[in-house]
Parts: structure tokens; sequence; C-alpha cells
């Protein structure tokens, strides 16, 4: 009777936030993923906010990537769509930046989806100079490690390249692209689930499949056959039935942008097809539902679905409050302090721009932060956890109490 009247409560639930287009939680019932205190909801102050130019100075054209490289040197990199990527001082009197690679001669950046998507560091990039990107040519998504030089001012080599992974893409669109090393120390990949529209190849739940996907690789040790190593505890690490042993979770549809917080949990947005755009914390091992589910909806919407091993998003909104949501940080830094501990997000559509605080078992505080009017390509926070919105019209911005 108590699992009955539930779904009554979420289908309730789920019917009102669909007439008055508003956001809808989905908590999943699982320990404490947050770090949030468990004795107290989560709460988010409502403080006016607006955005400033953080560096007046520089522009860029379709950017996609923001971060630092986690060398304490202060520097900011910006990855532009096109296959370069720019390095300057974080400082808002930065007036020039300079060219740290250009790769723009291997990589296909001519549809709206497609080009240098990912950047990630290796966690020990201040001692071996160690770069990884994530870029479409003209018929794979290409994941390959580079070298930087140790002169200062630090160049990449376009020479270096040494490829890790191909995975061939069927269509032009949901590439994915996110890198990040994970705080244990291995690669994690953030693969779309092929294109078109409603994964029509089935590739998001085929685990034969690196499509529609979190994978999960070991860039310092290799294994015969293959230019990298897999976990021993990944979910499929070992198995003989033509699984990949790649795979750290599935059932995505275009995981666009993913981050850990300082707790290690992996945040991940997913674009949604019609009706929802979702947030999920992915847990090893988890099937997030695309196709079976958009979100905490059957897909197609007119059909029937079985919920059963399936996790649900923490937090999800409707059409069109926003149509393709940009995945952010978790806050940690000072000029903010209202937002520590929340998780920052917007929508590149729309420009709307969020903060979530979840608690399993407690209904999700989620508010908005402001109406921006920017398309929204990426967060990105510097070396002293504060954050930055990047438009992919060119400029970058922070925000900072009205007034």
């Amino acid at each position: 009777m108590k699992r009955i009247y539930q779904l009554f409560i979420l289908v309730v639930m789920l019917l009102i936030a669909g007439c008055r287009g508003e956001a809808v939680s989905i908590i999943p019932g699982s320990p404490d993923q947050t770090g949030n205190n468990q004795d107290n909801p989560p709460t988010i102050d409502v403080i006016p906010l607006e955005l400033v130019d953080a560096y007046p100075g520089l522009s860029f054209r379709q950017p996609v990537v923001f971060l630092h490289p986690g060398d304490g040197s202060n520097r900011i990199f910006v990855v532009e769509k096109a296959g370069r990527i720019y390095t300057f001082e974080n400082s808002p009197q930065t007036s020039s930046a300079s060219l740290f690679l250009d790769i723009s001669d291997r990589v296909d950046s001519s549809a709206s989806e497609k080009g240098l998507l990912g950047l990630a560091f290796h966690p020990n990039f201040a001692e071996n100079g160690l770069f990884f990107v994530n870029y479409t040519n003209r018929t794979e998504t290409v994941v390959a490690g580079y070298q930087a030089t140790k002169q200062h001012p630090q160049v990449g080599l376009p020479g270096s390249e040494k490829i890790l992974m191909t995975i061939p893409q069927p269509f032009a669109n949901h590439n994915g692209g996110c890198l990040a090393f994970g705080p244990d120390g291995l690669l994690y990949i953030a693969t779309g689930d092929g294109g078109s529209g409603g994964d029509p190849q089935g590739n998001a739940q085929n685990l034969g499949s690196l499509l529609g996907k979190i994978l999960r690789i070991d860039v310092d040790n290799t294994i015969p056959g293959l230019a990298y190593g897999i976990p021993a505890d990944n979910p499929l690490a070992g198995n003989t039935g033509g699984n990949r042993q790649e795979i750290y979770a599935y059932g995505l549809r275009n995981p666009w942008k993913f981050s850990f917080d300082r707790n290690g949990n992996l945040w991940a947005a997913d674009v949604g097809q019609n009706t929802v755009e979702e947030i999920n914390i992915i847990l090893k091992g988890g099937n997030y539902g695309w196709n079976i589910m958009e979100g905490s909806i059957c897909y197609p919407a007119s059909s029937k679905c079985s919920q059963e091993g399936l996790e649900l998003p923490v937090w999800e909104y409707r059409h069109p409050l926003g149509q393709s949501i940009t995945g952010g940080y978790v806050y940690y830094g000072t000029s903010l302090p209202s937002l520590i501990g929340a998780y920052i997000y917007g929508d590149y559509v729309t420009g709307r721009i969020w903060a979530l605080r979840v608690h399993p078992g407690q209904p999700p505080a989620n508010l908005e932060l402001l109406d921006s009017q920017l398309h929204i390509s990426t967060f990105g926070v510097d070396q002293d956890d504060e954050l930055y919105i990047v438009d992919f019209g060119g400029k970058i911005y922070k925000l900072q109490p009205a007034g």
C-alpha cells in the first residue's frame, strides 16, 4: 500500500509540473550522495545575482570548455569548437590569450554538435605535461593524449598525439565529449547515443556499444591490444560475453557535461529528446534509462515501460522551461557563500541558471538564480573554485551579488 501511495504522489507531481512547465524532482532511495546534513532539509537562500564580464579584454570563437590545469599556475584554458585551445592568466585585466594547441586540421566541426568537445589534464600534469582531448573527425569520436612542452610558457605539441580510442559515429549529433579525471585518477569519458532521434540503433542500452555511456579507463597502465587499461573494478571488467569493459554507466542520451564534487560524486546532465532535461548522480554500473525512459517518463510518452533496474534522475525539468541542459559544478568558492555545496547548472536554449541541492528522502531545493539570455555552452571553475559561465557567442561571465 505504501508503494502504491508513493507512486500515486509521483504521478500527481508529474502531472502538475507538466501543466505548469515546472521542474520535477526524483529522489532515488540511496545513501546520502551529496554530503548534505541529514538532519536538515536542503535550502538555498534567495540572493539577487547578476552577470559580470570576467575577462573584458577577451573573446573566443564558439568556446565549449573552460578549466584550469590543476598545477597551481593560475592559468585558464578555453577550448574552441573548431579545434583550438587557448590559455591565459586568470585575471580580469588579461587582454590576450596564447594558442596552446591547434588540431583544427584533424577536427571536423562542420555540424553543430561536432568539434573539439573535451579537454582533461592529467592529475600529474605539472610533472608529466600530459593532457587528453575528445574530438570528432568526419566519421568518429577520437579520444587522444597529447604532450605539452616543459618550457615556459608551455604549448601543446600537435605531433605528439597518441590515439587512445576511436568510436564510430553513425550520425552527426549526440557526441557527448566531456572528459575528466576522477578522484581515483582514472579518466571518465561521456559518449552520446550516436545521434539521430530516439536512439534508433539502441546504442544506449547495448552493453556491446560504447555509445550512450560514461566510460572509465586507466591512461597510465595499458593492456595488450589497447592503448589504455581497464580498471579492475569496472562493472563489466573481465566479462567474456562481448560487453565493453570500458563501461562505467549506461542508458544516457547525450551527457554533454559532467563533473565531480568534493565527495567524489559524479554529476551528469543528460540532454533530453522531446520533453525532459535531467540531472543524474552517476553510480557505478547504473542504467539511466534511455531510451526506455526520457527522464522519469516512458519513451515514447505513449508507451508503457518498467522502471525496474533503472536509476531515476535526482532532478529534471520540462520543456519549454529549458530545452538543452548544460551541466555545471558543485560550488565551493568564497564569493557566493550562500551557494556553497549547491550544484549550479543551466540551459543552453533559454539561458536560465539554477542552483540545486539534493538529499535522499527529502524534497530537493532548486532555485532559479537568473535568466541570463546566454547560450550557455559550459560552466567552469578556476583553481580557487570560483564559478564561470561560458556563452557560446564568445564571452565568459561570473555571478556576483546584484547592486
